[in-house]
């Protein structure tokens, strides 16, 4: 695995040595800038995983190579930490407003530098993971938060939720209407997630399917009201004549038209207080075979190993 690779820019030797050399036996990978003009062309052509940038520098200042590295397509998702005096508060005001993450103080603990590093390091990881259309943690994410309630040895539920019929809705009314309606979706968790009284997570696989991660017995309350809310909110996503009909016409393949149902949400839940897991493909499995299960009920529904709920009205399942 390669290493983690920091640019460290400082004017001064002495300074600069002691950062690279506390760099280094943490396990990072180091290159070197003299002044914020090398700076800013040692970034651009090797794209480190972090900047640390003092900033009095000869030739371009710290505050100047931020900028520059911000205004760059390539750079613009760099995290960036200036280095700064205890007396330059203005300095840290000026930083932070021109793009930098974080800043560390002259002289430094070097148990703080580390760990503001490994903390914009974290934070540079969630952003790439991050869905760009919904701003909810991507994969990468999931899967660590998953890993992290396995390790906490403490149960929990996963819900996964996948919008019925979006293609033949994005086919017809196009992208832009698609994007609304997963968006929507993406809104409806995260306020169902707040009012719920665990620790809950929610994340975007992809597309129109989502994740929640929350506490046992949340699950099916949360779930529960997902459905209610977004039962309510698919009319609005249709031209009133489709909703009218109850279905909108698309082509198929063979270009013949064929009708979809308004779109509905399917809600595949596994509790491992009620069904144990010992990893994520074992977790993964389950909720692929309760989302199958769920796919071919009308309506919205919420399907669990106990019950399958559907438009509020519990029934019981024949498995």
């Amino acid at each position: 695995m390669p290493k983690i690779r920091v640019l460290v820019a400082e004017d001064e030797t002495s300074l600069r040595d002691v950062l690279c050399l506390q760099l280094k036996n943490a396990g990072y990978e180091i290159i070197e800038a003299t002044n914020g003009e090398q700076a800013l062309e040692l970034a651009s052509r090797n794209l480190p995983d972090l900047v640390l940038l003092d900033v009095m520098m000869p030739r371009l200042t710290g505050f100047e190579v931020c900028e520059k590295l911000r205004a760059a397509f390539p750079t613009r998702h760099i995290p960036i930490i200036i280095l700064t005096a205890k007396a330059e508060l203005p300095d840290k005001v000026t930083g932070l407003e021109g793009g930098a993450n974080d800043y560390i103080t002259k002289p430094w603990a070097r148990k703080e530098l580390l760990m503001r590093i490994r903390n914009a390091l974290e934070w540079s990881r969630q952003q790439r993971s991050a869905s760009p259309l919904t701003g909810l943690p991507g994969n990468a994410s999931i899967d660590d938060e998953i890993k992290r309630r396995f390790a906490s040895g403490r149960p929990f539920a996963m819900l996964q939720a996948d919008i019925d019929y979006f293609k033949a809705f994005n086919d017809h009314y196009g992208y832009a209407r698609g994007d609304i309606a997963i968006q929507t979706l993406a809104r409806l968790l995260l306020e169902a997630a707040q009012r719920s009284s665990g620790d809950t997570f929610v994340g975007h696989i992809g597309g129109d399917d989502f994740v929640v991660l929350t506490d046992p017995a949340a699950g099916e309350r949360l779930g529960r009201a997902v459905i209610e809310a977004f039962d309510r909110a698919v009319p609005s996503f249709y031209d009133p004549e489709d909703v009218t009909h109850g279905y909108i016409e698309v082509p198929n393949r063979q270009h013949v038209p064929e009708r979809f149902p308004l779109m509905s949400l399917t809600l595949a839940l596994v509790n491992t207080e009620q069904r144990p897991a010992s990893h994520l493909g074992e977790l993964t499995d389950s909720i692929q075979e309760l989302k199958t299960r769920g796919k071919g009920i009308a309506g919205s529904v919420l399907v669990s190993e106990r019950r399958s709920i559907q438009g509020g009205d519990k029934q019981e399942d024949a498995a």
